[in-house]
């Protein structure tokens, strides 16, 4: 299906913090921050320490939950290499709707291919999805965004009022998903996939096991398997992390401190804020469902006291809530990869530049609580590039790096300038250097006259090439009013490429993609989650 990829810096990415772009840089570890780079391979010969019972137990609920996302044979059998001592290459995220954005699709392929990779190095492993169903930011969650032709389509889910505050795994879709569907079914393409939209997102189902039930059924081919770890058997595994986090309170959190001021040395800021009242853990409350920041009374845990809402709890109080019921407690942003990592055999954690800047402060929770730290790898980035993309891109000698600096208005121009006769084109240029060389001359001469005279003959200079540039832009819109399709080009090609000024795949849901090229879409981007690129790929379809 594909032509062909090309291969950008990272650093072409809007926004990245500083942090992600000194570890995605660099071949050698960004110490002490990161002890492995992404570029290493040692941790596909990692043997995994959990214990054996622990391995049976997870393997157990893997293989309910397999079940009830309706898993093919693939998955069934990586399970059980997993029960028989194979090791997981784990990625997650949050549970979103209709599958959520196209970067879903990139953490999914980059962990089955360094799964396969790490095989072939020796040692088996199995890549496992982590449902992050526990989170309740349902802003960030009920909504989904498809392209038109020529705009964007914003789909919400609207949820009954009191529901943003509870875990949003667990909400039940209520008959306004009937409608969320119906509409997608106006922006897909018939087929597969939206048959599946339409047979998972069903009122009365749970927003996890629609979204588990969905990557499921992408990835059966490949074996992914998919874990919602909010049951209480998974907490039940985790226990340790959880009763570490209430009793080590204190230590844990002088540990986050000294990170922070660390960061702050090397340059660089804290991704999670970090406070005095800071925890470790939420807790759902008995009588709302509630899932509230668990803080450390005056921020102090040595009192053994906590508070949740408006109701405070003794570590004892905590501890017996962790004895009978531990799904009730779960790990923060920071804590939640050492959790997952009690309870899974994890070589190596795939995520987004967000989650990888998380590790640096998690990396003192991991070495304090389990000994060792999980190499974190970067997922796949990339630009889909469709056809009628590409051809712009061709006809108007366009790179993504274009696409992404500019705003529409600003392509726009371009492609008027370099649509200009070329006899337009050489008068600009020879009068643009001309005027150059001529400024140049008369404003060091002047400044050698007088300073003061140098001072205003460059303000003046700074002017006279301000209308110049004000010449080749008057030239250029001039262009694209008499060719309007300059417009509408530059319009097409921003909002397939860099749509709302985001990034394609942190905003287009997955499931347009996948309408568009079915089952061939997974097995492509498995085969270029591939290292060879280590920064942003655009990949023409």
């Amino acid at each position: 299906m594909t032509q062909h990829t090309e291969c950008y810096p990272i650093s072409i990415l809007p926004h990245s913090s500083k942090l992600f772009l000194d570890y995605a840089e660099h071949r050698e570890p960004l110490l002490p921050f990161f002890p492995s780079s992404p570029y290493s391979n040692g941790w596909m010969l990692h043997r995994s320490l959990l214990p054996e019972t622990s391995r049976q137990r997870i393997a157990d609920v893997l293989e309910e939950q397999s079940r009830e996302f309706g898993a093919g044979r693939k998955a069934s059998d990586n399970i059980e290499a997993l029960r028989r001592g194979a090791n997981a290459v784990v990625t997650g995220q949050q549970v979103t709707l209709l599958g959520g954005p196209l970067y879903t699709l990139f953490k999914a392929a980059t962990a089955i291919r360094k799964a396969h990779d790490a095989s072939a190095a020796g040692h088996p492993h199995v890549p496992i999805f982590w449902l992050a169903s526990e989170d309740h930011d349902l802003a960030e969650a009920d909504h989904v965004t498809f392209p038109s032709r020529h705009e964007l389509h914003t789909l919400k889910l609207r949820m009954p009022e009191g529901a943003v505050v509870s875990p949003v795994g667990g909400l039940a879709l209520g008959d306004a998903i009937q409608r969320v569907v119906s509409e997608a079914a106006g922006l897909l393409e018939p087929g597969p996939v939206m048959e599946a939209l339409e047979e998972f997102y069903q009122p009365g189902e749970r927003f996890s096991r629609a979204f588990g039930r969905l990557l499921s059924r992408v990835f059966e081919a490949e074996g992914l398997i998919v874990l919602d770890a909010s049951s209480r058997e998974c907490h039940a595994l985790g226990a340790e992390v959880l009763r570490q986090a209430i009793t080590s309170a204190e230590v844990l959190h002088n540990a986050l401190i000294e990170r922070d001021k660390l960061l702050v040395e090397h340059g660089y800021h804290s991704q999670v804020l970090v406070t005095p009242q800071s925890g470790l853990l939420f807790l759902i409350d008995a009588e709302t469902g509630a899932r509230l920041p668990l803080k450390r009374v005056g921020g102090r845990s040595g009192s053994g006291e906590f508070a949740a809402g408006r109701k405070n709890y003794s570590e004892s109080a905590l501890l017996e809530i962790l004895e009978k019921e531990p799904e009730r407690l779960s790990p923060n942003a920071l804590l939640r990869p050492v959790f997952q990592d009690a309870i899974l055999p994890t070589s190596a954690y795939i995520g987004g530049p967000a989650e990888i800047a998380y590790f640096a402060q998690s990396q003192v929770l991991y070495e304090r609580m389990l000994g060792r730290t999980t190499p974190v790898l970067p997922r796949l980035s990339a630009t889909l590039i469709e056809p009628s993309a590409a051809e712009l891109l061709h006809r108007h000698e366009l790179a993504l790096t274009d696409v992404i600096s500019l705003r529409p208005e600003e392509l726009a121009v371009r492609l008027g300038a370099r649509a200009m006769p070329i006899e337009s084109k050489r008068k600009l240029s020879a009068t643009g250097k001309s005027l150059e060389a001529e400024l140049d001359e008369l404003t060091a001469y002047m400044g050698s006259l007088d300073e003061g005279l140098g001072r205003s003959a460059l303000v003046a200079a700074s002017k006279m090439r301000y209308q110049m540039n004000r010449l080749r832009r008057l030239s250029a819109n001039y262009q694209l009013q008499r060719e309007a399709s300059l417009r509408r080009h530059a319009d097409s090609v921003a909002l397939a490429l860099f749509p709302d000024h985001h990034l394609q795949e942190r905003l287009i849901g997955a499931a347009w993609f996948l309408s568009r090229y079915g089952e061939a879409l997974p097995s492509l981007l498995v085969e270029h989650a591939a290292q060879e690129c280590p920064g942003h790929k655009a990949i023409f379809l």
